[in-house]
């Protein structure tokens, strides 16, 4: 095999099944709901910390994770991180009580805090910059295929066994992947990797006082942050409760979504390639496909989407419009800052989608419980009205920066 073709699959194949890990770990819970909601007897608010605990442990460790990406490199930090995320399936799996919940599924969110990020960082060091949007959306679609199979396989699965059981097994291949990402990764040398941890913190700080970075940075959390929060939980419950689909339906449904998804990271990071070489910009395509976003979100609170799956799949598909701007802020920045910039952009994300993902259920749990145990229309309406709210306001500071840039 050509030497190129093998460097590339040694890269790319590691990273890719740990990505798959993380997106797995993150929506399982729009299927496992009912059944932690039956053993826990837990109410939609204590079902939304629990599972957005997930994401304050990933934003915690994004801005040292910059740092540790740039000076240690990809390979090494990934693979350690990974061991935790492991050993919090083990722990989430074996835990009688919310608190125990909490604590192994935020072992989880430090442990796959790494998987995105590490990925963008291996992939600056060893592809040409006008790959990068496409590579990257390869890699979320790895993220999607983790995405697919929390759907209708874990369904299946919970045939044969428990959520217990599926978190146990979901343990110990974490950490064979850990393994393989040490063992087959290559090490590549980066510009930053021998700076000083003062010269580090000085490049976080050069991001964060950047127009260019907080043009993008608002909107690109909001839209991410609202694709996160939904599909990650309450997208099975709006199923169950408003379309009046049973479980199966449910995991079918989400399926479609995931598959959307896959289409959206590898559809968009081509069409975003193919658009740059006619001079189109990357940021124009990932703006583009937000707000294509938001009008989706809005045909499905306004109802249009109660038992539509073809809205659910544009909700799929337009939701990883986001990812692109990732690509577009790295090439706003010189190299040896990649990380420091992506993992910026994924600290804000991560921590407006626990808070959304947390308040929507505390919003729902406004609302009466039916008789059935299903959550009222209203509440779900009210909570996916605020993150659609909340993205048209930083699409508009978006619009005002770009202005801005333009004249200076």
């Amino acid at each position: 095999m050509n030497r190129s073709i093998t460097t590339t699959l040694r890269v790319f194949i590691p990273f890719a099944f740990g990505y798959f890990l993380s997106y797995l770990y993150r929506v399982v819970n729009a299927v496992i709901a009912p059944d932690l909601v039956a053993d826990l007897g837990v109410g939609p608010s204590a079902l939304g910390l629990l599972t957005s605990t997930y994401f304050i442990a990933f934003a915690s460790s994004q801005l040292p994770l910059g740092v540790l990406l740039d000076r240690f490199g990809p390979r090494k930090t990934e693979a350690f991180l990974l061991v935790f995320a492991g050993l919090g399936a083990l722990v989430f799996a074996g835990s009688d009580t919310l608190t125990g919940l909490i604590l192994g599924r935020g072992l989880i969110g430090l442990g796959v805090s790494a998987c995105l990020m590490a990925a963008f960082k291996a992939y600056v060091l060893w592809f040409s910059e006008e790959h990068w949007p496409l590579v990257n959306g390869f890699q979320m679609a790895a993220g999607g295929l983790g995405a697919l199979v929390a759907t209708t396989p874990v369904e299946a699965a919970l045939q044969v066994t428990d959520w217990r059981g599926i978190f146990t097994f979901l343990g110990i291949f974490t950490l064979l992947v850990a393994v393989l990402i040490y063992l087959a990764v290559p090490e590549k040398s980066a510009q930053g990797e021998k700076e000083s941890i003062a010269k580090q913190l000085h490049g976080v700080r050069l991001v964060f006082s950047s127009l260019k970075f907080w043009r993008t940075a608002p909107l690109t959390t909001m839209s991410q942050a609202a694709f996160l929060s939904i599909q990650g939980l309450w997208a099975g419950p709006w199923l169950k409760d408003v379309a009046g689909m049973d479980r199966m339906a449910v995991a079918a449904s989400l399926q479609w979504v995931a598959l959307a998804m896959i289409a959206g990271f590898i559809g968009l990071g081509m069409l975003a390639k193919k658009l740059a070489r006619a001079g189109i910009s990357v940021l124009t395509t990932a703006a583009t496909g937000m707000g294509l976003f938001m009008t989706t979100q809005a045909a499905i609170i306004l109802g249009f989407g109660g038992k539509s799956i073809p809205l659910w799949i544009c909700f799929g598909f337009f939701g990883t419009s986001g990812i692109i701007a990732y690509a577009s802020l790295s090439q706003s920045f010189p190299s040896y800052l990649s990380g420091r910039v992506t993992t910026g952009v994924n600290l804000l994300v991560f921590l407006v989608a626990f808070a959304g993902q947390w308040a929507i259920g505390a919003i729902i749990e406004l609302w009466p419980v039916g008789a059935d145990g299903s959550y009222a229309l209203a509440g779900y309406r009210a909570g996916f009205t605020i993150m659609l709210g909340a993205q048209v306001l930083c699409l508009a500071w978006f619009f005002i920066a770009t202005a801005f840039l333009a004249r200076r």
